[in-house]
């Protein structure tokens, strides 16, 4: 009798507490993923974990690639993500995630001079809309960003706003999202609080983004659990990919 395959690893880089997995860890933990978080800056990053996990997700924060002074840690989640790139490894990275990996990949991150904070549609590319994001079309999502990207050489972009026209990039082992797909509505009183200053300094009402969290939040947890799941089918078997990718555009 053949012994059980490990289970695959799913490496998280988190930043704050709060900005975790979300609604990704269920779906992770139900395909046979064991999830791991490395909480930087009070947690080193070991580059064995990052060999050995089959998925890195780097998350979101309020700090900006830009700020290695202030927060030396972003070097070594730099060269780590440069690491996983050079080896063609499956990553996923959100908000301050992608704006890192995009760095990585030779693109320009900086800030804009605005923000998008609250609930808002996606604008689906035509790449976009033959991608896993394609239940995510016209659908308010969660933003929450001032820096913006542009889409590294040779990637598919994938999405936009009328406010930030670079939301999110792929290529064959990376999705890179500027919006927050991965946040729970149920929790997002967590948000609230840790970003009461900020939501204070833009004049936005947080009662509006908890009402919006309420309306959209189901609806929204349902597509991305299926995006992400057609995601997972591409990096994890080829082979299934045009299949899944189908399937999602069919919906």
């Amino acid at each position: 009798m053949n012994a059980p395959s490990p289970p695959r690893v799913a490496l998280a880089f988190r930043h704050v507490r709060f900005e975790d997995l979300g609604i990704l860890e269920p779906l992770l933990i139900e395909r046979g993923y064991r999830v791991e978080y490395v909480d930087l800056g009070v947690q080193a990053i070991d580059i064995e974990r990052v060999d050995e996990a089959d998925l890195l997700i780097v998350l979101g924060g309020p700090i900006g690639v830009y700020d290695t002074a202030h927060y030396p840690f972003l070097h070594a989640s730099k060269e780590a993500i440069a690491h996983r790139l050079r080896q063609g490894r499956a990553m996923l990275g959100i908000c301050l995630g992608a704006q890192l990996i995009a760095e990585e990949m030779g693109a320009v991150v900086a800030p804009t001079g605005s923000v998008e904070i609250g609930y808002a549609p996606l604008d689906l590319t035509a790449e976009g809309l033959d991608s896993a994001l394609r239940p995510l079309h016209d659908l308010p999502v969660l933003h929450w960003h001032g820096d913006a990207f542009t889409i590294p050489d040779g990637a598919r972009h994938l999405a936009r706003t009328p406010g930030f026209p670079n939301q999110a990039f792929a290529t064959d082992a990376v999705l890179a999202l500027q919006f927050h797909l991965e946040a729970d509505h149920r929790t997002i009183g967590n948000w609230l609080i840790g970003h009461a200053h900020e939501l204070q300094q833009h004049g936005i009402d947080p009662r509006t983004i908890r009402e919006h969290a309420r309306v959209h939040g189901p609806r929204l947890e349902a597509a991305a659990r299926t995006a992400v799941g057609v995601w997972l089918d591409e990096i994890e078997d080829p082979a299934r990919s045009a299949t899944a990718t189908a399937t999602a555009t069919a919906r």
